[in-house]
């Protein structure tokens, strides 16, 4: 099995990536990821969704071509060059793009409870995870990647993700799955 023959790539994901590689922006999804964002979801129609870390978009395009009419997105970016990326190109009124401190916007909408959201950057990733798992909704889903070792990782930075994994391994209020797959996944359904 081929698991990237016959990828359907969304309408404008090509077009985020090259401006995302012309600003220096090497962190995005990789397809296999953005193709089983999309299809989980697909999944899940009137959702509420959030993406923590846009980046220059390119998992938004994902995101967005697996949802339907009734769903919303919001998608959290801290570096206004590469959400301006986003911002220009996804023009979609299911998304709305917050520019600013991830971990601002999870202390002031802590409150808030989501279908789905993909933490994709450090807030609510590596740190303000608790706050973070608070706001999924039951039966939602909480998704992260990039948990195996990648060639521009920082020093130390493997050593977080193992104690990562470790803290996440411990909850027993989530049903988890790890993925030694794309770039490595965990994905935790709130039981």
């Amino acid at each position: 099995m081929d698991e990237h023959k016959n990828i359907r790539k969304p309408l404008l994901s090509e077009q985020v990536r090259l401006l995302a590689e012309e600003k220096g922006f090497t962190m995005s999804c990789d397809d296999l990821t953005g193709n089983m964002l999309r299809t989980l979801v697909s999944a899940k129609p009137g959702s509420r969704i959030l993406e923590l870390g846009t980046g220059a978009g390119y998992s938004t395009t994902w995101i967005l071509d697996g949802m339907d009419g009734s769903s919303s997105l919001i998608s959290v970016e801290s570096e206004a060059d590469f959400a301006n990326i986003a911002i220009e190109i996804i023009k979609d009124n299911r998304v709305q793009f917050h520019v600013g401190d991830g971990g601002a916007y999870i202390e002031e909408h802590s409150s808030e409870k989501f279908d789905i959201i993909f933490a994709d950057t450090w807030p609510g990733k590596f740190y303000m995870v608790e706050e973070v798992l608070e706001m999924v909704a039951g039966n939602g889903l909480y998704i992260i990647d990039d948990l195996n070792p990648q060639t521009n990782w920082p020093e130390g930075h493997g050593d977080k993700v193992i104690e990562l994994l470790e803290f996440l391994d411990q909850r027993e209020d989530f049903h988890k799955v790890k993925l030694d797959w794309s770039t490595g996944i965990m994905m935790m359904t709130k039981k």
